[in-house]
């Protein structure tokens, strides 16, 4: 699978990079956290790395003074799985060479389908942040080549990837809502525990795999 940059144009239908002195102590903060091998780990807040220089500035510079929440999403990947989607954009830093696999919202049919020929591969530098749009579809990142494992940071809107306080089954897409903010399309093949109706269609995607 091709593995274009975050810097390269194509990306620019995603996301953008974003740069701020003050990001380098968050990244630094987000190296000290657990990177577990064999599987991934995500946490939607995390008190230390919201404390930091870094963690302040998300709320004013990346979200417009919304209240957000800073964590990480760590670990060992290479597959697709599931694509998800939220109502805002979400701010990615990287502590390690990381990839993100990603779509585009508009490609979703009205059944809550997506084919996983679409998904593209894109390479986020150790070291920089990014902003994915809303309309980008994405899921855990996977592991750089040559690395055995991932250390990105997730910044979003406070609240987002909790528990849902009501049963959301009104429309096709009310369905796929399976977290505040969370809206999931999962593989046949994803091995999902978090109820989400399935709507990926095509190959499970592995980073190295043909």
């Amino acid at each position: 699978m091709k593995i274009y940059r975050v810097s390269d144009p194509e990306f620019a239908p995603y996301g953008r990079v974003l740069e701020d002195p003050s990001f380098a102590g968050l990244i630094g903060a987000l190296r000290k956290k657990e990177m577990p091998k064999g599987n991934v780990v995500y946490v939607p807040g995390d008190p230390e790395l919201e404390a930091t220089e870094g963690g302040r500035a998300m709320q004013s510079l990346a979200f417009g003074e919304l209240p957000v929440q800073v964590g990480y999403c760590n670990g060992d990947n290479t597959k697709l799985n599931a694509l998800e989607y939220h109502r805002s954009s979400e701010i990615n830093f990287a502590a390690t060479d990381a990839v993100l696999m990603i779509g585009r919202q508009q490609d979703v049919s009205a059944d809550m389908t997506y084919d996983t020929a679409k998904v593209e591969a894109f390479l986020i530098p150790e070291g920089t942040v990014v902003e994915v749009y809303a309309t980008t579809l994405h899921y855990a990142p996977c592991n750089a080549p040559g690395k055995d494992g991932f250390q990105v940071g997730v910044a979003l809107p406070a609240g987002t990837n909790l528990e849902l306080g009501e049963k959301h089954e009104r429309t096709v897409e009310d369905r796929h809502l399976t977290a505040v903010n969370k809206w999931l399309i999962g593989h046949p093949e994803g091995g999902l525990a978090e109820g989400s109706p399935l709507g990926l269609v095509g190959k499970n995607l592995d980073l190295y795999e043909d």
